[in-house]
């Protein structure tokens, strides 16, 4: 789970262990809640996600898996959600992931027949997918700008990628209709919106309203001289539904997994005290006509 956003990269198989880089000496980034725009926002969550990739896939590699197929920090597997489709229908399909990380969502398509494409925003992410390996391509690009020609793709799949990191999400629906074919399905997670009223906090600290559910100013994290070094954008329900609607799709489903019994990780400021609670992930299913 990744943002997703130009040049190609050739698949490959890899044994190879991440290059940890050196941490940056510079002071801690001020969070802060201001405008930022599309550019500003690209930029800066570029910069975050090479800069954090190797502690990311270190941190939640386990969760993951290197090929399984996980929508959210609540563990929902499209094995049993069948969100894309049944499984026996995946083979021979085209299928995009944006925002893929270390792309172990299409390692899990690979083993089910399909033929994904794995693209991300972050050239670090990417290296962590070369070293896990498999035989599909991963592709470095902007998810609002697609690299591929109109009517490439049977599916597309984004588990948390670049949908909460633009400044304007239409950009990346209708960049994905574009690369659908008649018929495609477009399924995507992102934090549930409810979400952003309470703290980024898994205890209870994280259980008590601080801000209002309807402002929309971004949350941003800046250096010394202003310049966003992380950014995140907020969109209501129905927000989110508007979007979908205006960009060309049919929304046929909104996905808010509980959190289940077995899961007793804690993931930034999802828990199981905060999930069995308030709603953590919203996963839309999309269908182009």
């Amino acid at each position: 789970m990744a943002p997703g956003k130009g040049c190609t990269e050739s698949p490959q198989t890899s044994t190879r262990e991440p290059v940890i880089q050196e941490p940056e000496t510079t002071a801690e980034p001020e969070a802060t809640r201001r405008a930022a725009g599309v550019t500003e926002s690209a930029r800066a969550n570029r910069g975050w996600w090479d800069r954090n990739a190797d502690e990311y896939q270190t941190e939640h590699g386990t969760f993951l898996g290197d090929d399984r197929f996980v929508w959210c920090p609540e563990g929902l597997d499209e094995v049993e959600a069948e969100l894309l489709g049944p499984t026996e229908e995946l083979k021979g399909k085209d299928v995009l992931e944006i925002g893929a990380g270390a792309a172990q969502c299409s390692r899990w398509l690979v083993r089910q027949g399909a033929r994904p494409v794995a693209l991300d925003l972050s050239h670090r992410q990417l290296q962590h997918a070369l070293r896990i390996g498999g035989a599909f391509p991963l592709v470095q690009a902007d998810a609002a700008v697609l690299p591929f020609a109109d009517g490439s793709f049977d599916l597309a799949c984004s588990a948390y990628g670049a949908l909460p990191f633009v400044a304007d999400p239409r950009l990346v629906l209708r960049e994905v209709r574009r690369v659908l074919r008649p018929g495609g399905r477009f399924v995507f997670s992102v934090t549930h919106p409810v979400r952003w009223a309470f703290p980024d906090e898994p205890g209870p600290e994280g259980l008590s309203v601080s801000a209002s559910y309807f402002d929309r100013t971004p949350y941003v994290e800046q250096d010394e001289e202003g310049l966003a070094v992380y950014v995140e954008h907020h969109r209501t329900l129905g927000d989110r539904v508007r979007d979908v609607v205006t960009s060309g799709f049919r929304l046929v489903d909104l996905v808010e997994p509980e959190w289940p019994d077995w899961n007793t990780s804690e993931w930034g400021g999802w828990s199981p005290l905060r999930g069995h609670l308030i709603p953590g992930t919203a996963i839309f299913v999309c269908e182009r006509d």
